[in-house]
């Protein structure tokens, strides 16, 4: 999909407001948030909703089996991403439930590996095609930030090309996945890309994990 686009910086797979169109990320949300995604339902719900929190939508995937409830990017099976960029950012919430999401990229050997990372898991196992490892998240909103480049050195002394596909599975809330060619400080992030909470009224202070990175709603919309 993105094999041919000069890639730099920041590149968006998905937003949840769903209504920009910016040439950074004119793929992801010309119109809808999943315009490029396909979505698998069964015993849950995929949807867009106001978060409390940050008092803006956010697009909410549950299921009773985080297997049979998710999304996957791109939409056309017989697709790739082709995303060279070597950082993957998800702006998760931690919904305290099952969790996982699935990274497929290509190394210079032309093998394909699938790295899944979830919170209930609670060690990192190493097959030829696939890593599992376990994902440690904090209350509230997290920032996730994926280093594809160096655990594909780590797991399998390979050097990183691509990301073939992404795969989200419930249960969480998503604001925004994208890719970076490095690590930004908040600082540099640009004003969309930062996850904006509200200014705490004098007796609601808010914590410090609301905003902590990992290392019901009104509103609603069918997607």
């Amino acid at each position: 999909m993105f094999k041919n686009t000069f890639q730099s910086g920041f590149l968006s797979i998905l937003y949840s407001i769903g209504c920009k169109s910016d040439n950074a990320d004119v793929y992801a949300y010309r119109s809808k948030p999943l315009q490029i995604w396909d979505k698998q339902v069964r015993n849950g719900h995929i949807k867009r909703i106001t978060d409390q929190d940050i008092q803006s939508s956010v697009l909410e995937i549950m299921g009773t089996n985080v297997s049979t409830n998710f999304i996957t990017c791109p939409a056309q099976p017989a697709k790739t991403l082709g995303i060279k960029l070597p950082f993957l950012v998800m702006i998760i919430k931690n919904l305290k439930k099952y969790f996982t999401f699935e990274v497929q990229v290509l190394d210079d050997k032309n093998v394909r590996r699938r790295f899944r990372a979830s919170n209930y898991q609670s060690s990192t196992r190493v097959k030829p095609f696939i890593c599992t490892m376990p994902m440690r998240l904090d209350e509230g909103w997290n920032q996730i930030q994926f280093n594809l480049s160096d655990f594909t050195r780590r797991a399998y002394g390979t050097n990183y090309i691509e990301t073939l596909r992404v795969q989200i599975h419930a249960n969480c809330r998503i604001r925004r996945i994208y890719f970076s060619d490095r690590l930004y400080s908040e600082e540099e992030l640009p004003p969309e890309f930062k996850l904006f909470l509200p200014v705490p009224k004098a007796n609601n202070t808010a914590t410090s994990n609301d905003q902590q990175k990992a290392s019901s709603a009104p509103a609603e919309q069918a997607m």
